[in-house]
């Protein structure tokens, strides 16, 4: 019989000594291929799974690389002192790490038999039943919701979010995991007050969320659309200002009626 820590997957990058994407220190390993297509995407060499070439700096670099989750262990058991100290661990994120849901599994899984705490960074956009496989090895979701309106939600991602609303009631319901949510704030699509006030609100039907966390756009990922021979579809598009910022978390606080933050 196979052992789990031979189970293959894709990735694209580990990123250690992170203080993003969950509790403390954390090593974030990035698997490749998304379900959505996001017009702010800051990784889009993450969006397919095939194994690409990217310029960067000038230069070609191969995107992606198979890997088993003992490989992947390996890195991630180095930094575990800083973990122990900070209540930090391993993050999975991409993409979207549902897409490779065996290859997840096997990683969250085989963390938490070396006594590493776990989080996920994910749309919720895959069937429940690969979700709820993957929650008994999961410390923290990190969830994303992006817009309460479908329409204008596949308009932006290529996809609607009735499916990753749904699921979201489903992980808050089996209190399996701590969850947060955390919603990327993108000029033009969902940086008004009523629109974080829809999202916030829904929060606080789930019950048992954590914390919301307000994810401000940014430019960073902009070159790699270039590099990928791709047009980068935000164009001019600037940051949300610190003020609005400051407003929105206002509205989502008094909405949502959990703790509420910028960033993180």
């Amino acid at each position: 019989m196979q052992d789990d820590r031979d189970t293959k997957g894709r990735i694209f990058d580990i990123q250690r000594y992170s203080i993003h994407d969950g509790n403390g220190i954390r090593t974030i390993v990035f698997l490749k291929g998304c379900v959505l297509r996001c017009r702010w995407c800051c990784n889009p060499e993450s969006q397919e799974y095939r194994i690409q070439t990217m310029m960067v700096q000038g230069k070609p670099q191969v995107i992606g690389r198979d890997v088993t989750v003992r490989e992947v262990l390996e890195t991630v058991k180095k930094d575990r002192p800083y973990y122990r100290r900070t209540g930090g661990g391993m993050t999975l994120s991409g993409g979207e790490s549902l897409c490779q849901p065996e290859f997840a599994r096997a990683l969250l899984r085989g963390a938490k038999e070396e006594g590493i705490t776990t989080a996920m960074e994910s749309m919720g956009c895959a069937k429940w039943e690969v979700i709820e496989s993957i929650l008994p090895w999961l410390d923290q979701y990190l969830l994303d919701i992006k817009h309460m309106n479908p329409a204008k939600h596949k308009e932006y991602t290529g996809k609607s979010n009735e499916l990753m609303l749904e699921n979201a009631k489903k992980i808050a319901q089996s209190g399996m995991t701590e969850l947060s949510i955390r919603v990327p704030v993108i000029p033009g699509f969902n940086d008004t007050e009523e629109e974080i006030r829809a999202i916030a609100a829904y929060t606080r039907e789930l019950r048992h969320v954590k914390r919301l966390h307000l994810l401000p756009y940014h430019r960073l990922g902009q070159d790699k659309y270039a590099g990928l021979g791709r047009e980068y579809l935000m164009g001019d598009v600037l940051p949300p200002s610190n003020e609005q910022m400051q407003a929105l978390l206002k509205a989502a606080e008094a909405a949502s009626g959990v703790e509420c933050q910028i960033g993180g």
